[in-house]
C-alpha cells in the first residue's frame, strides 16, 4: 500500500466498511495510523540525539512532511467524514507526549529554564497550528469539544505571539465569578502535547524566583545611584519606573506560565509574585522614604534646644518633599495594579484554584506605605508650624495693650503652609483623594494642638483676648483656604474637610469668648460657657478660669458652681441641647470679627 498509492479499490472497500460494523471501521484506521507513524517512533527513539529536547521542533517538522505525503496519496481514499489527517495528527501528539514524558523523567536533571521554555514554546506553537487546521472534531477525551466557530483571536497562543494579551496588564473587568475562558480554551489541541511539561515547571518557578531576586537587587542599586525622582511640579509626582518593570516582569511570567498550565504551577508563581510584592514595598519604597528628627518616638534634645532658641525646626527639603509624594504615587499605582494582577490571576487558574488566589495582604502593605507617607507630610508641616506655637503660648497677652493686624506666629504658620502646600498639591495632583487625606489629617493635628497652645496662654487681659480671637479667625480662613492655597485653579473645600476646619477653629473661637465674657454675676458666667463650649469637663473649665487670671479661691466657688449647674446625665439630650445652644453661636462670633476688623482699618 506504500508504494503503490490509493487505487478505486481501496476507495470502494472503505465506502463498505463506512456501512459496516463501526469496530471494522475503527480497526482499519488503527492499523493504517499504526503503520503510518512507525518511523517515527525508530528515528525518534529515547536513546537517539533527536529525541531530547533542544531538537523538538525536528519532531514537529517531520509530522509536517508525513501529512502532506499522506494528503498526496492518500487523501482521496478514506471518505472525508473519516478525518484521517487530524487522526493521524492526534495519535501523533499522544504518541510524542507519552515519549517526552518518558525521556524527560529519565534526564530531569539535564532540564533548565531556557531549554525547558523553548520546548514549550515550540510545542504550543505547534498545538496553535493544529487548531488552525483542524477543528478537533476527532478528540475522544471528553475535556474538549470541538468548537463551533473557532474565532482566530481567542486562541491564547495566537493572542501572545500578536501581544494583545502581554500588551496591558491592566484590563477591563471581567467576570471572576464565571473563570470560562481560559479554563475551557478554544484550541481544542491546547495541551495535547505540552501537557508532559508541567510536571517539570518547578525549574521555571524556581528560575522566577531567583530572577525577581536580582531584580530587585537591581531596582535598590539603581536607587542608591540614581537617587530620589528629580522634582517635576508641572507633571505632578513621578511613579517610580521600577514599579512599571517589576509588573511587566509579572505579566511576562504570568502568559507564559498560564500556556502551560492553570493548574497548581500558577499557585506556585502566585506566592513567588506575593513575596516580591512584599519586597518592593518595603525595600524600595519603605527602605526609601526620608527619616524625621524625631521618628525614634520623641523629641530630641538637639530639637528641644531649637525650640527654645526660638530658630526653625528641621525640615523635609524640597527634594524630600517631592520623593515622599512619589513613592505615595509609585504605592497607589502598586496597589491598583495589584487589585487587577489578582483579577487576571483568577481568570488563568482552574475554577477549583481560584480560592487560592488572595493578594489583599500585598494590597495593605501597598496601604500601609500610602499611610505612612501621608503622615510624614502631616508631621514634617506639623513640626514646622511647632516654634510658632511655642511663641504663641509663650507672649504676654497680659499686657497686650491694642488690638494690631494678626500677629508674627500666625504669619509664621502661614509661610509654611504656603511653602508645603502647594510642593505637595503638585506632586499628588494625579492621585487628589489622597491629597485630601493629607490636608484632613493635618487640619485634625493642628486644631488640637493649637487649641492646647490657646490654654497656655494665661492670663490674658480683654484686649489680649480680642487679639487672640482675631488671629484664630485669620488661622481659620487659612485652613479653610488650605486645600488651593497658592493655586491658581481656585477649587471649592471637600465638605469633609471644611466640616473639621469649621468645627473645630469654631471651638478655638467659643473658648476666647468664655474668655473675654466677665465673671460676674458667675452664674451668668457657668451659663454662658455651658452654652458655648457645651463642654462638661472640669479641666477644660479650670483652664478657661486659669486664662482669665482668677485667684484659686475665686476658681473653688466657680468650679463648685459649675458642677452644680451641668446639665441632666441623660448624654442625647445633652447632645441635642448642646446642637440648639450652639447654633446662634456663629453669628455671634463673627459680628465680633466685624467689630475687631473695623477697628483695625480705623488704626490703619
Amino acid at each position: 500500500q506504500r508504494t503503490g498509492g490509493p487505487s478505486n479499490v481501496l476507495r470502494d472497500a472503505c465506502l463498505v466498511a463506512n456501512v459496516l460494523d463501526p469496530r471494522i471501521k475503527q480497526e482499519i484506521i488503527k492499523k493504517f495510523i499504526k503503520q503510518h507513524l512507525s518511523e517515527y517512533l525508530v528515528l525518534f527513539q529515547e536513546n537517539q540525539d533527536v529525541a531530547w529536547l533542544d531538537k523538538i521542533d525536528r519532531r514537529y517538522a517531520w509530522i509536517k512532511r508525513q501529512l502532506v505525503d499522506y494528503e498526496e496519496k492518500y487523501g482521496r481514499m478514506f471518505p472525508g467524514e473519516w478525518c484521517m489527517t487530524e487522526r493521524i495528527a492526534v495519535e501523533f501528539c499522544h504518541v510524542t507526549r507519552a515519549e517526552l514524558s518518558k525521556i524527560m523523567r529519565t534526564r530531569a536533571k539535564e532540564i533548565e529554564v531556557k531549554l525547558l521554555l523553548f520546548a514549550i514554546q515550540r510545542t504550543t506553537n505547534f498545538e496553535g497550528l493544529l487548531a488552525k487546521r483542524f477543528s478537533g472534531c476527532t478528540l475522544s477525551d471528553g475535556t474538549v469539544k470541538k468548537p463551533e466557530v473557532p474565532p482566530p483571536s481567542t486562541n491564547p497562543f495566537l493572542e501572545d505571539e500578536t501581544g494583545a494579551e502581554a500588551d496591558e496588564i491592566v484590563m477591563e473587568k471581567s467576570d471572576t465569578d464565571k473563570p470560562k475562558k481560559p479554563k475551557v480554551p478554544d484550541n481544542p489541541f491546547h495541551g495535547i502535547v505540552s501537557k508532559c511539561f508541567e510536571p517539570h515547571l518547578y525549574v521555571y518557578i524556581e528560575s522566577q524566583d531567583k530572577n525577581l531576586g536580582e531584580l530587585i537587587d537591581r531596582f535598590v542599586a539603581d536607587f542608591k545611584a540614581q537617587g530620589p525622582p528629580k522634582p517635576n511640579v508641572d507633571e505632578g509626582g513621578a511613579v517610580l519606573p521600577s514599579c512599571a518593570d517589576l509588573f511587566v516582569y509579572y505579566k511576562k511570567c504570568m502568559v507564559q506560565c498560564s500556556q502551560l498550565s492553570t493548574g497548581e504551577p500558577m499557585i506556585a508563581l502566585t506566592t513567588i509574585f506575593q513575596k516580591y510584592l512584599r519586597e518592593y514595598a518595603w525595600k524600595i519604597l519603605s527602605g526609601n522614604l526620608p527619616k524625621t528628627s524625631s521618628s525614634s518616638g520623641g523629641l530630641t534634645i538637639t530639637s528641644l534646644l531649637k525650640e527654645k532658641e526660638g530658630s526653625e525646626v528641621a525640615k523635609f527639603t524640597l527634594e524630600e518633599l517631592c520623593l515622599i509624594c512619589s513613592i505615595l504615587s509609585t504605592a497607589e499605582y502598586c496597589l491598583a495594579t495589584t487589585q487587577q494582577l489578582e483579577e487576571k490571576l483568577k481568570e488563568k487558574v482552574d475554577a477549583s484554584l481560584m480560592e487560592r488566589i488572595n493578594l489583599t495582604g500585598e494590597m495593605d502593605t501597598f496601604s500601609v506605605v500610602i499611610s505612612n507617607s501621608i503622615q510624614l507630610l502631616v508631621q514634617d508641616l506639623d513640626a514646622a508650624c511647632d516654634p510658632a506655637l511655642t511663641a504663641m503660648s509663650k507672649m504676654q497677652w497680659q499686657n497686650v495693650e491694642h488690638v494690631g493686624d494678626q500677629s508674627p506666629y500666625v504669619t509664621s504658620v502661614i509661610l509654611h503652609i504656603k511653602q508645603n502646600v502647594p510642593i505637595i498639591r503638585d506632586n499628588l495632583a494625579s492621585t487628589r483623594k489622597y491629597f485630601t487625606q493629607f490636608c484632613i489629617k493635618f487640619a485634625n493635628s493642628f486644631i488640637p494642638k493649637f487649641i492646647n497652645h490657646l490654654f497656655k496662654c494665661k492670663p490674658i487681659s480683654m484686649v489680649g483676648a480680642e487679639q487672640l480671637l482675631l488671629d484664630t479667625h485669620s488661622l481659620k480662613m487659612v485652613l479653610l483656604d488650605l486645600p488651593s492655597i497658592g493655586s491658581q485653579v481656585v477649587r471649592k473645600a471637600p465638605a469633609s474637610y471644611t466640616k473639621i476646619v469649621v468645627k473645630g477653629m469654631t471651638r478655638a473661637e467659643m473658648i476666647l469668648k468664655v474668655v473675654m465674657a466677665p465673671h460676674e454675676p458667675p452664674v451668668v458666667f457657668v451659663d454662658n460657657y455651658i452654652k458655648l463650649l457645651s463642654d462638661c469637663s472640669t479641666d477644660t473649665f479650670q483652664k478657661i478660669l486659669d486664662m482669665k487670671g482668677l485667684k484659686r479661691s475665686e476658681q473653688s466657688s466657680m468650679l463648685e458652681l459649675f458642677r452644680l449647674r451641668l446639665p441632666a446625665p441623660p448624654p442625647g439630650g445633652d447632645g441635642a441641647g448642646s446642637l440648639s445652644l450652639s447654633a446662634p453661636t456663629p453669628e455671634q462670633e463673627s459680628s465680633r470679627i466685624r467689630k475687631l476688623e473695623k477697628l483695625i482699618k480705623k488704626r490703619l
